[in-house]
């Protein structure tokens, strides 16, 4: 496996006085490392996805290549553990892990989630049992939350499907009136589910309870390009990927602007057009550099 470390540091501030759980600290990301092939040195090709845990596992949907590639993240070092090819598996554009290390992988040209097991062997395609009509959905993105309740984007219906682990539907909600493009959604610490809207750069939230979406945020447009993928952190500071601009964008609970962390580039602790993010309670974050064609570890100093 190639990796190439190096001590470049990333570092955005965050606006003094801004609201939030990280009001009036400082943010960076420092560089750790940056990950391009697997244990027998062959290349990612565009990676979209990427999932990792506090157990040190990490899996990367390594899309261009139609596989998934799995890693142990120990000590800012990343071992190769191997591969997972399924012929079920065309195209992996997202990835999650629940709480047993089970491993859900969106296919991007079939658009259906599948699941394997631990050690990355095929188990079956996620289905729900009892979902109002229509009864099928087109999933665009999907989230796992600690208790392993299970969160999809339905862009065929424009809804939100919420099942029990066992697949079991449970509620749904639907998408905002005059949305643009709602591109993912992510879940909080106190079961908030968050819509990200990439066309008017903007977040809708509805607390655990809520039947509705609410704006959470102003237009962000001066601060993101085209915003594709959204995430939490134990404290509920949100991660806003910008695709388009190269860069990430933290938000208080509340929907402030924080800060803008990471720019446009090809260089190590650059990005261009990245996708998916990851964070562990360690502080570590990786991200699905895709035009790099490698996944990059920062980590998060406050």
């Amino acid at each position: 496996m190639a990796t190439r470390f190096g001590g470049i540091l990333i570092a955005a501030c965050l606006l003094a006085g801004a609201s939030g759980a990280m009001a009036g600290e400082t943010a960076k990301l420092r560089y750790q490392l940056s990950i391009y092939s697997d244990e027998k040195g062959g290349p990612m090709r565009q990676p979209e996805g990427v999932a990792c845990n506090d157990k040190s596992a990490v899996v990367v949907g390594d899309t261009g290549n139609g596989r998934l590639l799995r890693y142990t993240l120990e000590e800012k070092t990343v071992k190769p553990v191997g591969e997972i090819r399924a012929a079920q598996l065309a195209s992996p554009i997202r990835v999650q892990l629940n709480s047993r290390s089970e491993i859900f992988a969106l296919d991007g040209k079939q658009r259906r989630i599948l699941r394997f097991g631990p050690g990355g062997e095929y188990k079956d395609p996620v289905g729900l049992e009892g979902v109002p009509a229509p009864a099928g959905f087109v999933p665009r993105s999907f989230k796992i939350d600690r208790s392993d309740t299970l969160y999809i984007l339905d862009i065929l219906s424009a809804r939100v499907l919420v099942a029990s682990p066992d697949g079991k539907y449970q509620r749904h909600l639907d998408f905002p009136r005059d949305y643009g493009f709602i591109s993912d959604l992510a879940v909080d610490f106190k079961g908030t589910i968050l819509l990200l809207d990439s066309v008017k750069a903007a977040v809708f939230a509805a607390a655990k309870d809520a039947k509705a979406f609410s704006p959470l945020t102003k237009g962000l447009r001066e601060h993101l390009r085209f915003p594709t993928y959204l995430t939490t952190d134990g404290r509920g500071i949100l991660y806003v990927v910008d695709e388009s601009g190269g860069g990430i964008v933290l938000l208080g609970q509340d929907g402030s602007y924080l800060g803008r962390q990471l720019s446009l580039g090809w260089t190590e602790g650059l990005l261009y057009f990245p996708s998916q993010i990851c964070l562990n309670e360690k502080g570590e974050l990786l991200v699905a550099d895709r035009g790099n064609s490698r996944v990059q570890l920062f980590t998060v100093m406050r």
